[in-house]
This record gives structure tokens, sequence and C-alpha cells, in this order.
């Protein structure tokens, strides 16, 4: 069981529930305060960077404005390639990403960033998953975006739902390909003594 200590509250600059989600799951205690950082403002490069300077720029927007607090900023992309499937808007979209990930190995890349203004600490890393899905059928396809769950999520699909069977092998963090690498974020929480065991 990990509980909050120190001085300062500890707060998740995301409105993701999924990564809510995994925080509570490691029985943290937090607040939730979503960044309003203007992603298109920060240009597009090399994938692990550019994860990782939104998930710096999102901690840090939250930060300004709370600087007795820890904060949490992340930011996760799937790639098949060179290419960055971010979460599809229709139907079509839906479709065309799901065929373009059936049957190949692709990259989950989440980049975040854990500070506090008044300690004077900031620690950002990039974690990579390799996920291998299924072939997929026509009739699948259509089926998983009929469930509806493939829209806000990055690359279509939710390893933690219903799109788990799609997947046939995950090489890396789980937590990850959901939105947080907690291993990483928990463990640095640990070092820190933001929160303990």
């Amino acid at each position: 069981m990990i509980s909050r200590s120190g001085p300062h509250p500890l707060i998740l600059a995301s409105r993701s529930p999924r990564r809510r989600h995994l925080l509570e799951q490691a029985g943290l205690t937090f607040s939730v305060i979503p960044s309003t950082f203007d992603e298109d403002t920060v240009p597009v490069g090399l994938p692990e960077n550019h994860v990782l300077m939104l998930a710096k720029a999102k901690a840090m927007d939250v930060a300004l404005l709370y600087p007795e607090s820890w904060i949490i900023g992340a930011d996760t992309i799937v790639l098949i390639g060179d290419t960055i499937l971010g979460k599809p808007r229709t139907e079509t979209e839906a479709r065309r990403m799901l065929k373009a990930l059936s049957g190949k190995t692709h990259r989950v890349l989440t980049g975040f960033c854990i500070c506090c203004m008044a300690a004077r600490r900031s620690f950002s890393q990039t974690v990579e998953t390799k996920v291998l899905f299924k072939a997929l059928c026509e009739s699948e396809i259509d089926w998983y975006i009929s469930t509806a769950e493939s829209f806000d999520k990055a690359g279509a699909y939710a390893v933690q739902g219903l799109g788990s069977i799609l997947v046939r092998s995950i090489h890396g963090s789980y937590t990850n390909v959901v939105g947080l690498p907690l291993c990483e974020v928990v463990g640095f929480l640990l070092t820190e003594g933001v929160v303990q065991r």
C-alpha cells in the first residue's frame, strides 16, 4: 500500500480517466487539475522528444499555479512505423488506424514529468512499450468500432478494455500502454519521499 507523505499535495495535470485510475490503483491520494496548455504550440519532432516536451509543458502549466505541489504531467502516442496515430474523431479514422495496426507490432511512447517548483525538483522520462496486434478481419474491426471504445484513445483502442482481445503480446510496461508507466512514476515519488509504502 502506498500513501501520501511530506508537506505538499500531489496533483495529476491530466483529464485522462485512465491515468487517474492507474494512480488510484497504486493507492495514491491526489487531486486532478488538468493542464490547459495548448499542445498545438509544440512543433512535432522526434516522437520520443515530442511526448517529453508535452509532458513537461503540461506539468509546468499547473506547477506555476501550485508551486508547493508535486505535479505529474504526461503525454502518450501510438506509433506504427514513423506514423503517429492520434485519437480518431470518426469511424473512418478508427477503421484506418485499426487496419494499420492489424497483425503488426507498434510502439506506445509515454513521456512523463514530475516536478515541484518549491522543492526545485523535476524529473522526466520517455518510456516505450511494443505491442503486437493479432491479424484483424473486417468483422472484428466493425464489431470493435461499434463498441465506441475506439474514440478518445490514441491508436483507436483501449488495452485495458475490450481492446485487450486485439492484443497478442506486449513487450514492456503494460501501464505505459494504458497511459502512465507506474513503475517509473511511483519509483521516483518513493525516492523523493513524496509517497511512502
